[in-house]
């Protein structure tokens, strides 16, 4: 910045004040005590002098102090230009800003979340309005995608739908349990190849996607179903063993390979083993459901017209508390409650076949049926020839029919044949 110098002699008196003043007017004071040559120099300069009257105060005469109002005022008129122009400057990036600022998406959303089309897009507009320097925020909901079922084993997105039968499938039956552990697959698969061996035509669905077990229990690990087509008209062939006809996800991936999939795979999953299945005709589509009350249940609940579902447990209260959960869930959802089954009521041992050791307490399948006013359809005992039978790929319906954990899946089957309209 130019600024202006003033020249004091060594009387001038000029306070702290007025220096103050002086320099925020752009104003030197240049030292006091000066000689006759430097006056003339600094004034050779443009300086002005401060003169002194009577009273020995500076004073300025009306040439100094018109050149200093000159030197204010051109100063204050370079500041309100640049104050002015930076206004403007700061104004137009402002604006720039805003204009440049706008978030524009398009959202596509799966047939399963279009319900919650509005909340999705309300949210989605509120966290991208909390960043910074997003101004505006502009989104375009697409339309739904068609439903599509996709390749067999290939997850998808598990649309909703209203309820649809399986061609050629008369009644589906599932079996579930508030928890794992309690034996529910060892249930389904002899519940489906006791009711084969009373003359029904029977398939077993492996739903439990996460834990598929059924291929293990029926002998045929080891096999891979035939698979033709593609895309939407991709057709899995089930598998025949024991007299049933079985389809798993054991049978499409690897022994040790995990299954990691969130409920909408989930559900498109069990979609396409419901569809696009070859059942033929079936009397009866057992459903060994995964434990809990989760995406699975929901998904075919949802998906298929049911007859029924059968609750497994045991007799001990952490399953009991569970096992009323699930058949809650069922209830809520409007599917028929069948009965409930007590596993592992007791142990047998294999050489004292008329001793009974209640291992995990007694009597909770019974007091689960009477408080829910459901039919306890059987208490099946432990026996050694259930786990070998499990192993070894042959059911004890099978491979022990003699047996008393036998002899109550055959009753299961008689039972659940009364609960449920069966062939004529």
């Amino acid at each position: 910045m130019i600024k202006q110098t003033l020249l004091t002699s060594g009387n001038a008196k000029i306070t702290k004040g007025e220096a103050f003043g002086y320099l925020t007017k752009g104003i030197h004071l240049a030292p006091a005590n000066l000689s006759g040559y430097e006056v003339c120099r600094w004034r050779s300069k443009g300086c002005t002098m401060a003169c002194l009257n009577t009273a020995g105060r500076g004073q300025m005469n009306t040439i100094q102090e018109s050149r200093i109002a000159k030197t204010k005022l051109f100063f204050e008129q370079k500041m309100d230009f640049f104050v002015k122009l930076s206004k403007e400057i700061s104004s137009s990036i402002k604006s720039a800003l805003k204009k440049e600022m706008q978030a524009v998406f398009r959202l596509n959303l799966p047939g399963f979340a279009q319900s919650q089309r509005e909340r999705i897009v309300s949210e989605a507009r509120e966290l991208l309005m909390g960043l910074d320097g997003i101004n505006d925020v502009q989104i375009e909901v697409g339309q739904a995608p068609a439903p599509s079922q996709g390749s067999i084993g290939q997850a998808g997105h598990g649309q909703p739908a209203e309820r649809q039968s399986i061609p050629g499938v008369r009644q589906v039956i599932a079996v579930s349990s508030g928890k794992g552990g309690v034996g529910k697959s060892t249930v389904a698969v002899n519940l489906a190849c006791a009711l084969a061996q009373q003359g029904l035509k029977v398939g077993l669905l492996d739903a439990d996607i996460y834990g598929p077990n059924a291929p293990t229990m029926l002998g045929v690990a080891n096999q891979t179903p035939e698979v033709t087509g593609s895309g939407d008209t991709q057709r899995i062939k089930p598998i025949e063993s024991c007299g049933i006809a079985m389809v798993s996800m054991g049978l499409l991936i690897d022994e040790h390979q995990p299954v990691i999939w969130r409920g909408p795979m989930l559900n498109g999953i069990i979609r396409q083993f419901l569809y696009q299945a070859e059942w033929g005709e079936r009397d009866v589509l057992v459903v060994d459901l995964p434990p809990g009350t989760g995406d699975a249940q929901l998904s075919l609940a949802q998906a298929v017209p049911m007859a029924g579902v059968i609750i497994v447990t045991t007799p001990q209260l952490v399953s009991l508390q569970d096992a009323r959960r699930g058949l809650a869930m069922f209830r809520q959802l409007g599917i028929p409650i069948l009965g409930v089954v007590e596993n592992m009521s007791a142990f047998i041992p294999p050489d004292m076949p008329d001793r009974r050791y209640a291992l995990f307490g007694s009597g909770g399948g019974r007091r689960l049926a009477d408080d829910y006013e459901v039919p306890l359809l059987a208490q099946v005992p432990m026996e050694m020839p259930v786990q070998e039978g499990g192993d070894s790929g042959s059911p004890i319906v099978i491979s022990r029919n003699s047996s008393v954990s036998a002899k109550e899946f055959s009753a299961l089957a008689e039972r659940v044949q009364q609960q449920v309209a069966t062939p004529a």
